[in-house]
């Protein structure tokens, strides 16, 4: 008997993008955008789907409490504290760094506060250790009575993948003939689970420094998830769009954030679907995608975090052009 949840109402859209498209010298039935983002739970973004399926498996367990780790900035974090405030259990998020370290308390960070979640600062701790801080949270909780349930960085286990085979199988329901699936590979889950769904030639990641050896990371999830032997070197992985590292601005990300927003007013974040969306634009570049084959660009959220990135704010504001500021105002009547 599955443990999975409904955690949101599906299926998303998928919405045709002919100016993206024609920008990036595509048909106009060549590109769509599988919304993601608009899963409705707490703002959006792919770590509803496989939350569905790890929630699930903590209420099974009897958990009271929900323990994950990620970033300041983590949209899986978010989305973990939206789900523990819908179901009625406690959230503890663990971040690295310390309460003055984060960035002005913005982005994912005020809707983690508001969902009502708690945060432990593991301060100098590398992402190698989090996860052995995650467990001494775990015991400290079960010490003082509670029933925790860790869930993984990013939400990725074989477990949690199965929620995105369930969205490569709604997205095949909505286009049958795609042929290419680009996607932001963070923690590896979500590729792992389209690969479940649509095989390995069909999707595409495109690495945004969140892992050290990408490639590994989703052959080990998805042979897990399938029981099929998958060899890093049979996937569909592209490099090339993490710049300087994690969570720092790449410009041909901005260049791509830029492109979709002018051409469809669509809101890409800088470190995962502006990544995917520049790692498309590169691929169409160098032929791997080609006009008259259909593309899908998944859209995994993470819009709060565009707000919690300083760098891509100010450049974003900086970019703002005026109109007749120098003029008196125009005159207007009661």
């Amino acid at each position: 008997m599955s443990d999975k949840i409904a955690l949101s109402t599906w299926p998303t859209p998928l919405e045709r993008v002919p100016r993206l498209a024609a920008a990036l010298g595509l048909g106009e039935d060549d590109l769509w955008i599988k919304r993601d983002d608009l899963i409705g739970l707490g703002g959006g973004g792919n770590k509803v789907r496989k939350l569905e399926w790890t929630v699930g498996a903590a209420l099974a367990a009897g958990a009271d409490t929900l323990v994950t780790t990620g970033a300041a900035q983590s949209n899986h974090a978010r989305l973990t504290a939206a789900a523990g405030a819908r179901l009625g259990l406690d959230v503890v998020l663990v971040f690295p760094g310390t309460p003055d370290s984060a960035v002005n308390g913005s982005g994912n960070l005020v809707l983690d506060g508001l969902f009502g979640a708690r945060v432990f600062w593991a301060g100098d701790s590398d992402p190698s250790t989090m996860a052995d801080v995650t467990d001494e949270v775990c015991r400290r909780l079960r010490h003082d009575g509670a029933r925790p349930f860790a869930i993984p960085f990013g939400g990725s286990s074989p477990l949690g993948a199965r929620g995105y085979v369930d969205g490569g199988a709604e997205l095949l329901s909505q286009l049958p003939d795609v042929e290419h699936v680009v996607v932001a590979l963070g923690s590896g889950g979500t590729m792992a689970g389209l690969i479940g769904a649509l095989g390995e030639r069909r999707v595409l990641g495109v690495h945004c420094g969140a892992v050290a050896e990408p490639a590994a990371t989703v052959a080990d999830l998805t042979t897990a998830l399938t029981g099929r032997d998958i060899a890093p070197e049979s996937l569909r992985i592209r490099t090339d769009q993490v710049g300087a590292g994690y969570g720092v601005l790449h410009e041909p990300v901005l260049a791509a954030m830029r492109t979709a927003a002018l051409t469809e007013g669509l809101v890409l974040d800088p470190v995962y679907s502006g990544r995917a969306m520049a790692g498309l634009i590169a691929a169409v570049h160098d032929g791997d995608i080609r006009p008259a084959q259909r593309s899908v660009l998944l859209h995994t959220g993470g819009l709060p975090g565009l707000f919690g990135h300083t760098e891509t704010v100010h450049r974003t504001v900086d970019s703002l052009r005026s109109y007749g500021s120098e003029r008196t105002p125009p005159h207007t009547s009661a």
